[in-house]
């Protein structure tokens, strides 16, 4: 479990210095969020155009991967059906479903995947998945929820929504370049290289400054939501990625465990960022993204124990 303790030690330091400069208010009172804005408009689309500009669209097609396209479909399913009968808003529900489906495949799944798994490309379809389909639904989704209530919501505006966000943006350009096979030249691609190199500590200090003078989890108004998003990212994810690979797919062996692994990961700090630019279910996000990397160690190991 190398992999796992490199990944979270990783994780732990970054977020435990933004910690700190919360605390000694550093970067002033709007110090997170302009971080937030940073990683949201500049380097996330930069790294998102950087990863898959060189990407094999090819590793799209194939069992492991539907199989963790499918578990993502799952909880996020079962979380929108609990909103419905629950009557959640739409951002709550927008956020929660994202949150109990969105696996941090990036600075803990490389290092997981890595170490655990023994080939650090293993996560690279799940990474390309979420970035071309998740995040963009689950964006388009944040942009039509900001509308004035009663107003009319056009097929064109649901269409165009996800074309004004940076992030897609830079995720749908660096698949046309891949798409097209053309090789960015070492000067272009650079400044892209050295922008995005800033999205992940920025996302992480961010999440750490937001810590400080924050309540204890679950003691929020949304402690339902949070409960269910949590026990579906932790728990239900694996298991039904689990179930559909061995009695739909007929996986076995690493191709089964992989999979499982993946779909254990916790919920990708990304969806913070998120949250904050949409300036919806912040906390709920916060408290998810921190409890179910917590919770997600022994959820590996017990993992590694049964089936590795």
């Amino acid at each position: 479990m190398t992999g796992v303790a490199i990944g979270f030690g990783v994780i732990a330091s970054i977020v435990a210095l933004g910690y700190i400069l919360g605390r000694l208010d550093a970067l002033g009172d709007n110090g997170s969020r302009v971080l937030t804005n940073l990683a949201f408009f500049v380097a996330t689309p930069a790294l998102l155009f950087e990863i898959l500009s060189d990407a094999d669209l090819s590793t799209l097609v194939h069992a492991p991967l539907l199989v963790s396209a499918l578990s993502i479909a799952v909880v996020a399913a079962l979380f929108l059906a609990a909103a419905a009968l629950r009557r959640w808003d739409a951002g709550t529900t927008t956020m929660g479903a994202l949150c109990a489906g969105y696996v941090n495949s990036g600075n803990l799944g490389i290092p997981v995947s890595a170490y655990v798994l023994g080939d650090a490309s293993l996560v690279a379809p799940v990474l390309l998945l979420q970035l071309m389909v998740v995040v963009p639904i689950g964006l388009a989704a944040l942009d039509l929820a900001r509308r004035t209530p009663g107003t009319r919501v056009g097929l064109t505006r649901i269409v165009a929504a996800p074309l004004r966000n940076p992030v897609v943006i830079g995720s749908l350009a660096g698949v046309a370049v891949a798409a097209s096979g053309w090789t960015v030249p070492d000067p272009l691609m650079q400044p892209f290289e050295l922008v995005g190199s800033m999205s992940v500590p920025s996302v992480l200090l961010a999440f750490g400054i937001s810590l400080h003078g924050s309540p204890l989890p679950g003691r929020g108004p949304q402690r339902g939501p949070l409960a269910l998003a949590v026990v579906l990212k932790c728990l239900v994810q694996p298991a039904a990625a689990w179930a559909m690979g061995t009695f739909w797919f007929g996986l076995e062996g690493v191709e089964l465990f992989t999979v499982v692994v993946i779909a254990a990961l916790p919920t990708a700090q990304n969806t913070y960022t998120y949250a904050v630019r949409y300036d919806t279910a912040t906390q709920m996000t916060r408290e998810i993204v921190l409890l179910t990397t917590f919770l997600t160690l022994p959820v590996l190991v017990s993992i590694a124990f049964l089936l590795g």
